[in-house]
């Protein structure tokens, strides 16, 4: 099985290699690095790259990919909304995270033991150009769910400078402390893959959703389904 992964930043690779060695050896992972197209979304928009993002998908279709993991928010939308042409599944990482925000966000989780008409989701984010296209996605698995929510965003300033400087410990601790200080929301969304590790620094009660390994599950999945055909 054969997977494709479409990165922002070299320090998914790691990530995404540890993630397939626990819960899914036998997966090869073939990683694409563009960091480029990050810093292009962020000031042109998303759609500026879609040009770009069409090219790796038929690059990694060709190279023999089963399926193609998108792990950058930003490009998320972008990617799946080429699938149609690429031939092989094509998944965004933080789509089966967004379900399962829906889900807590609406007291299914059984760690709620009460429901509200309507769930409040926070989506916490260190780039400004995830923070849109990841609320968009929980609003529509909301509607795909059937389910009211209210979505926030919380931008975390100053964090991502420390992401480009190397500090990684500066970074998660900034974050860790926007999703700490978040009191009127029933679950909270790490929007960008970067920010999983953020999780285990947190004191917060409420449930801390990051997208990497349920985004890697999902993917894995697609890949058996397609060698299974």
């Amino acid at each position: 099985m054969n997977l494709t992964l479409v990165h922002t930043s070299p320090v998914h690779v790691p990530v995404f290699d540890a993630l397939r060695d626990t819960d899914h050896p036998g997966l090869e992972l073939r990683h694409v690095v563009r960091e480029e197209l990050l810093v292009r979304a962020g000031v042109e928009g998303p759609e500026a790259v879609a040009d770009e993002v069409r090219a790796l998908l038929e690059a990694a279709v060709a190279d023999g990919a089963d399926a193609v993991l998108c792990t950058c928010s930003t490009l998320g939308a972008v990617a799946e909304g080429l699938a149609a042409d690429a031939g092989v599944p094509v998944l965004r990482v933080d789509r089966p995270m967004a379900a399962r925000a829906v889900a807590e966000g609406n007291g299914v989780s059984p760690a709620r033991t009460q429901l509200r008409a309507r769930g409040r989701i926070a989506v916490v984010a260190t780039v400004r150009s995830t923070l849109g296209p990841t609320a968009d996605l929980v609003e529509e698995e909301a509607a795909r769910a059937g389910r009211a929510v209210d979505v926030r965003t919380v931008f975390v300033e100053g964090a991502w400078d420390r992401f480009l400087a190397g500090d990684r410990d500066g970074y998660l601790a900034l974050v860790a402390g926007a999703v700490d200080g978040i009191a009127d929301a029933d679950v909270v969304v790490l929007a960008q893959a970067s920010l999983a590790d953020a999780a285990e620094l947190t004191r917060t009660p409420l449930p801390v959703l990051s997208s990497p390994r349920p985004g890697l599950g999902a993917a894995a999945s697609e890949c058996a389904g397609a060698k299974s055909v």
